[in-house]
């Protein structure tokens, strides 16, 4: 009898009950979190250099933070800030942060380094524990509380460097579990801090048998790849030969729908999915219920957020910030509008674009899903694509065809014979065939259905689409040629023109 599932079970329960989670004024929490995270950092450089002990005795805080401190991205941060950061303490949070996650994005571009203080690791972990309490809100049995979880990161791994160490979030967040998940962590830190990727999972496969996974987590792409390797190695059917009490796989880092197919394809029987949001910045969304993908936003874990319209009050037609875009706070989003997600968080980021987009599902929840990507807006003719529409149409594409698209990408190229644009798609199977023009007339169609701005491009600057098709495999072997393999690396949705012309000259070389 699982009696100490039964225990942690009951205490969770009880927990959610009387403790529950999400404040009770969302509002009221997330100025307390500025306020907070004002209050801390006012002493910094930054902080004096913005003023914050004058934000502070503002009426308005949240205006006057708004007005006084401009929006960042990555390189304005970096170059300003962040590098000073990383030899000087108190530039923008107290002392020196012990780590740096490096983050290259999909864009192909040399790393991001983002700080990571202790207070955003605790920060992280107050957001895992309130997706941990949101169990009650499932019917699982007592003893899946007793079983293993597998948690499939990057490299644990990390660089010394001048004072610091850095590596891939995941790693970084690998290497600082709290000391009650030791027992319940698999595949624990000596084959997670094996750097190569293959060998880490070979390493997985031969220690599957000896444990009891109840959950897993990891990107769906490289979970897909992992599981396939534990049963091929073992010689299983499915996955539940060998982890018959496989009951959760907490995904994250890309949509999983185009990952569905494949995913359940590897199981005995159906378990449940709960998504994530988990960046190099922060913990910042998590599936709270069942019967939804949607996330719950962290409104009260130690950060603040912004939001920006990913339309013409935010961005111009290239999909460019304004100089002046309208921002808002949590009290005036609206449903079904697609924002640009702004955070303030104890790394010492502030006013920091984060790239993605989101959207609101649910206001009375706080429940919003990712809806793409701010550089992943395919517009270079007007098109206007989001990466949530791509995905839509590689999901009806994947149906209508029976095929299964694991991974995509496309692009705005220029033909060579006239200079008109056409989309150039580079789809990834993983198994079965896919006829190139029969894909092209699926994605056409489905495209000009659900955007009017797509079709009004196709009647003039878009001029035609290209389709090739090509073995996954393909796809991860030129992400490994330029070192991006594993764990938390997200093939890109939407390739610029260099870098998709590099992509087909390795499929035509390879």
């Amino acid at each position: 009898m699982a009696f100490f599932g039964h225990v942690i079970k009951a205490l969770i329960q009880t927990k959610h009950t009387l403790l529950p989670h999400e404040p009770t004024d969302p509002e009221a929490a997330q100025e307390d979190q500025l306020r907070h995270l004002l209050e801390t950092a006012k002493d910094t450089a930054f902080g004096k250099y913005y003023n914050f002990a004058r934000i502070l005795e503002a009426e308005d805080i949240r205006t006057a933070y708004r007005e006084e401190v401009p929006l960042f991205d990555y390189d304005e941060m970096n170059e300003e800030w962040w590098r000073k950061q990383r030899h000087d303490p108190d530039i923008t949070w107290p002392g020196r942060p012990r780590f740096f996650a490096l983050s290259s994005g999909t864009t192909g571009k040399k790393s991001k380094r983002i700080p990571v203080t202790d207070e955003m690791l605790e920060c992280t972990q107050q957001v895992g524990r309130a997706q941990a309490e949101c169990l009650a809100n499932f019917d699982f049995d007592a003893d899946l509380f007793e079983k293993d979880i597998l948690m499939l990161s990057s490299s644990a791994q990390l660089r010394e460097r001048d004072g610091w160490q850095e590596g891939e979030i995941s790693g970084i967040n690998v290497s600082n579990m709290p000391e009650f998940m030791e027992g319940f962590y698999k595949p624990g830190l000596e084959i997670a801090q094996i750097d190569n990727w293959d060998e880490r999972v070979q390493r997985i496969a031969e220690e599957a048998p000896k444990w009891d996974v109840g959950a897993l987590a990891g990107i769906p792409s490289w979970m897909v790849m992992m599981l396939r390797k534990v049963i091929e190695h073992n010689k299983l059917k499915n996955i539940h030969e060998i982890w018959p009490n496989l009951a959760i796989y907490t995904t994250g880092g890309v949509a999983f729908e185009p990952y569905r197919q494949t995913f359940e394809s590897l199981l005995a029987h159906p378990i449940t999915i709960m998504d994530t949001y988990l960046a190099s910045e922060g913990f910042f969304a998590f599936n709270a219920r069942p019967d939804t993908m949607a996330m719950e936003l962290a409104l009260d874990h130690g950060m603040y957020f912004e939001f920006v319209p990913h339309d013409e009050r935010g961005f111009d037609e290239t999909g460019t910030i304004l100089k002046k875009p309208m921002v808002i706070d949590y009290r005036d989003v609206e449903e079904g509008v697609d924002y640009a997600l702004i955070v303030s968080t104890p790394a010492g980021a502030w006013r920091y674009m984060i790239g993605d987009t989101v959207k609101f599902t649910d206001l009375e929840r706080m429940e919003m899903v990712i809806s793409g990507r701010t550089k992943y807006f395919l517009n270079v003719v007007g098109s206007q694509l989001s990466e949530e529409k791509l995905n839509t149409a590689i999901a009806d594409l994947n149906e209508k065809t029976g095929a299964t698209v694991k991974e995509f990408t496309v692009g705005a190229l220029k033909r060579e014979e006239d200079g008109e644009y056409v989309h150039q798609w580079v789809l990834g199977l993983e198994n079965g065939e896919l006829d190139a023009e029969e894909a092209k007339s699926v994605l056409d169609s489905h495209l000009q259905e659900a955007n009017k701005n797509y079709k009004v491009a196709r009647q003039k600057a878009l001029k035609d689409l290209r389709v090739r098709v090509e073995p996954a495999d393909r796809l991860y072997a030129f992400l490994e040629q330029t070192k991006k393999k594993g764990g938390q690396i997200k093939f890109p949705k939407v390739m610029p023109e260099e870098k998709l012309q590099e992509l087909l000259s390795f499929l035509n070389n390879s």
